[in-house]
Order: C-alpha cells, then structure tokens, then sequence
C-alpha cells in the first residue's frame, strides 16, 4: 500500500437507471447500480474491484472515466472535480485517464489499421509534431507491449485475442494517461495469455507509475496484482483493505464466501467452505438495511433495520458489517 497523494477521489457516489413505465411512460422505478460508495486510489497504486457479475463493478468504472453520467456524488482528479464536466472541458481529462475493456476485438475498429488505431490519441490530443513522429511514437508503444512495429500496418483481425487485447493497451497509453481503468481485462482470454498480460500490466506500471482501477470477478488474479482490494455486493462496497488483510483476515461475510470459493492448486487441501443460499435480491428493489442480510448467515434483525457503515476495523481496513468483529 503506497504513501502517495490520491490521484483519484470518489465520494458518495450514487448511479441509477430509470426504468421507463407507469402512466404516460413516466419513469417510476430505477436500477440503482451503484448506492453512495466512496474510494480512493493513490498515484502509483492498483485498486481491485471485485465481486459478483452485476454488482455495479463496470458501472463505477463507466463513472469514473465520464462515460456516463453520474447521478449523484463526486470525482476528483488530483483535487479537481471532474463530474459534470462538458464534453470541451472533459478533454484533458480524458488524456490523463483511458480505459482497457473486456472484449479487445469490439474495442478495436475492424476498419482501421494498428496504425491508425494507435495514433487516434496522439491526433486527438495534438502530441505528435509530423506523421513520421507519429509513426515513431506508434512503433515504440507496440515494442513497449510486446508487439513487433511491423505490426502497424496489419488489421485487428489478424492477431489473437491477447495480442488484440496488447493493442488495446498500447492505445491506452498513447496519451501518457495518469491512470488505466481495466474492466475485466483479461477475463475473455486463455489463463496463459491472462498471466502475459497480467504481468505486462504489472511491468508497465513499475516503469511508467501508472495508477490501475482494475474491476474483475476473479480473485486469483486480483490477489497477483493489487495494493488494495474492494469488495462490492449489489452497487456497494462491502469492505476495503489491502491485498494481505482481504486475504488472510476478511472482516465481512461475503468477502469470506468468496475467499472460500477460491480454487487452490492443492485438490486435498481442507478448506472452511462458506456456501451462500438464496439468489442476489433484485437491484430493481434491495432489500432494506444491508443489502447482504437475506443471503448473510449473521443476519439479524438488526440488519434489516439498520444499514451498516464502512468502518475500520483496523488501519486501511473498512467493512460494513454490524458484526464485523465477529467474522
């Protein structure tokens, strides 16, 4: 866990989707995606978001990047507010941040060379001086993530999926950003080429001190590569701590029902299995009190009258759960 001033700032974050209907289709029920979360990430720091499929991980990343707009809360970047920004205004903003998605192949224009992908950026935000620098600058970000320069010339539909996914990152960081977001970014390729890029990932951001948001369901992954850790359930988070602390003393009970499905390398080793009962509530209409309560195996009636806090239990370490000393 770094010392580093906060590059990022979220405070109470909310996001909602209405849902068209009622009388005269008047909006009158709402998605709630995400429910007044609040994190930080410092310079230099990789900060995981993990979680069930639909739990709000992308969304928090679609925010943070202004891909939409929020519904209610702030960012900051380096102190300065970015929400709510116009699209002139988000301009230089957007150069100190990008986004690496899922599914390389639907990122890339299947109409544009590696070329011309690349140097999107470097148009867009005037930081090449001719075409020839360009093409430089092109070649050295494709070496830079492994690729050959001859490359440039090529279309996306003749590489892999993981060299797809190397261009992407290249694209990323044409414009010199000061944090990556990278929404499952590795989930849609072979575990071999998760590891290469996990691990390119992982090097650039030792040489460039680049700042990660790095959203994934798959916590052997994030284990390899974060500083901190935040579990979210249902558009909150349900505890914040640093990769050692989440992994060896979990304060919350998802996070140990989690924890506990984690495959390990040894098939006899003897585990504490926690089995969870009950389907995710809708988000349509959460449950009252805590949002885990009607699958949690503390649940109380204090649970349901009663929404937990993000508290620490120890320095660094939040969970928002009534009975978190017991867990």
């Amino acid at each position: 866990m770094t010392d580093a001033p906060h590059l990022i700032e979220v405070r109470n974050l909310v996001k909602r989707f209405p849902i068209d209907g009622g009388l005269f289709f008047r909006s009158s029920k709402a998605v709630h995606a995400v429910s007044d979360i609040s994190f930080h990430i410092s310079k230099g720091e990789t900060l995981s978001l993990v979680g069930e499929s639909g739990c709000g991980k992308s969304t928090v990343g679609k925010c943070l990047a202004q891909l939409i707009p929020l519904t209610e809360g702030e960012i900051t970047l380096e102190g300065t507010r970015i929400d709510g920004l116009s699209r002139a205004q988000l301009k230089p903003v957007r150069k100190r941040m990008n986004v690496v998605f899922q599914d390389p192949f639907s990122s890339l224009n299947p109409r544009m060379s590696v070329e011309e992908l690349i140097a999107e950026p470097l148009r867009s935000h005037d930081m090449a001086r001719s075409r020839e620098d360009r093409r430089q600058r092109v070649g050295d970000l494709l070496e830079k993530v492994g690729l050959p320069r001859e490359s440039m010339a090529r279309m996306p539909h003749q590489f892999s999926g993981g060299q797809r996914q190397r261009i992407c990152i290249a694209r990323a960081l044409a414009s010199e950003p000061d944090i990556i977001i990278c929404d499952e970014a590795v989930s849609a390729l072979d575990v071999s080429v998760q590891a290469q890029i996990i691990n390119l990932l992982m090097d650039l951001q030792k040489d460039l001190g680049l700042s990660l948001l790095f959203i994934s369901h798959d916590l052997a992954v994030v284990e390899h590569m974060s500083d901190r850790i935040a579990v979210m359930y249902l558009g909150r988070i349900m505890e914040i701590a640093d990769r050692e602390a989440m992994f060896t003393h979990p304060r919350h009970p998802y996070t140990r029902a989690l924890l506990s499905a984690v495959p390990l390398p040894d098939p006899e080793a003897e585990r504490d299995r926690v089995v969870l009962t009950g389907d995710v509530p809708s988000p349509i209409d959460p449950p009252s009190g805590c949002y885990f309560r009607t699958r949690c195996p503390m649940a109380t009636d204090r649970c349901a009258a009663e929404t937990p806090a993000l508290r620490e239990m120890a320095p660094g370490h939040l969970s928002a759960c009534h009975f978190a000393e017991q867990v």
